[in-house]
C-alpha cells in the first residue's frame, strides 16, 4: 500500500482506546481513521485518557497518517427548533472539541441535523450560530459538515444548503466539508455518470479547497432516492468503477477516504485492497 498515493481507512471503534485503534488502522494497512468520541447514539463520553490521546498523537506521526476524523454522535441536531436539544447539541460538541485538542491537526465531522418543522433558514442559521459559539482562533481541529441525503427534514441535503452555513461562519479557515458518496448520490447527484459534473456544481457552490474528507460507502438505493443506505463497496447501486473513480480523482485522491461500509475491521481492510487492486488495474491497462 506504500505504493499507493491514497489516504485509505475506515471507521474504528474506539471502546479499546485512541493507541489501539491507531495500531488496528496500520495493521489493517490504513493510512487514516475514523472514530467516535462518545456514545453514537447517545450522549455520553469516558472520561478522556490524555496519555493515551498522545501515544496517539506520537503513533499517527511516526507512521505518516494523513489526518484522522472524529464523528459526532448522531444524535446530535444543532438545528432543532427544541431548545434543550440545541443545548445538548452545543454541549456535546463544545466537549468533543476539548478532546480533539489533545489530537492538533485532525478532523471532526457532525451531520448538520434536521429542522424538523421550522423554516429552512432558520434551521441553517441555528447551525452557523453554534460553530460561531464554539470555534475559537486558535483551535486546531478543522470542524466538517456532512453532505446529506437530504431524508426526512434533514438538512444539508444540497450543495447550497451547506455554502448557506459555511458562508454565515466568521472563522472560515475552521470549517470544511466532508463528502459521502452515499449520501450525496442518494440526494441526486450522479457519481456513476457525471462525477466531474458533481465536483464542479460542489467547487461553484463551497468551493472544492473546503473538501477535507471522503466517506466511501456505496448505496442500496438508486440517485435521488434520499435514504441513506450505505452498502459494501460493489454491492450498491453506485458500484465499484465509480468509487474508483472518486478515489482517484486528481481532485480528491490526496484527501483522507474512509469507509464507513456495513462490515468490520477484517471486511474493511478487504474493501481496501479490492480499491488499490482495482486502481492499479486501471492504471496499467
Amino acid at each position: 500500500m506504500d505504493r499507493i498515493p491514497y489516504a485509505l481507512g475506515a471507521h474504528l471503534s474506539f471502546s479499546k482506546g485512541f493507541l489501539h485503534m491507531g495500531q488496528e488502522a496500520k495493521a489493517a494497512g490504513m493510512r487514516t481513521m475514523q472514530f467516535f468520541l462518545r456514545n453514537p447514539r447517545g450522549a455520553g463520553a469516558k472520561p478522556l485518557d490524555e496519555a493515551d490521546a498522545a501515544a496517539l498523537r506520537d503513533f499517527l506521526g511516526e507512521h505518516g497518517f494523513a489526518p484522522v476524523v472524529a464523528h459526532a454522535p448522531y444524535t446530535l441536531n444543532p438545528c432543532s427548533p427544541d431548545a434543550r436539544v440545541r443545548a445538548l447539541a452545543e454541549e456535546m460538541l463544545a466537549d468533543d472539541l476539548r478532546r480533539m485538542a489533545h489530537l492538533p491537526g485532525n478532523l471532526y465531522n457532525f451531520h448538520p441535523g434536521s429542522r424538523i418543522k421550522q423554516p429552512l433558514d432558520d434551521a441553517l442559521g441555528a447551525v452557523a450560530a453554534l460553530l460561531n459559539r464554539l470555534l475559537t482562533p486558535d483551535m486546531e481541529t478543522t470542524v466538517l459538515l456532512e453532505t446529506m441525503a437530504g431524508k426526512g427534514s434533514e438538512v444539508g441535503g444540497t450543495f447550497p444548503e451547506l455554502r448557506a452555513i459555511l458562508e454565515r461562519v466568521e472563522l472560515q479557515d475552521k470549517v470544511g466539508v466532508c463528502l459521502d458518496t452515499c449520501h450525496v448520490w442518494d440526494a441526486g447527484y450522479d457519481l456513476v455518470r457525471d462525477l466531474d459534473g458533481v465536483l464542479e456544481a460542489f467547487d461553484r457552490e463551497i468551493g472544492l479547497s473546503r473538501l477535507q474528507c471522503i466517506h466511501l460507502n456505496d448505496s442500496l438505493n438508486p440517485c435521488g432516492s434520499r435514504k441513506d443506505r450505505h452498502a459494501l463497496l460493489g454491492a450498491g447501486q453506485i458500484g465499484m468503477d465509480a468509487l474508483c473513480r472518486v478515489v482517484a480523482h486528481p481532485a480528491l485522491c490526496a484527501l483522507p477516504i474512509v469507509l464507513e461500509t456495513p462490515t468490520d475491521t477484517a471486511g474493511h481492510a478487504a474493501e481496501l485492497r479490492a480499491v488499490i487492486r482495482h486502481i492499479q488495474k486501471e492504471e496499467t491497462a
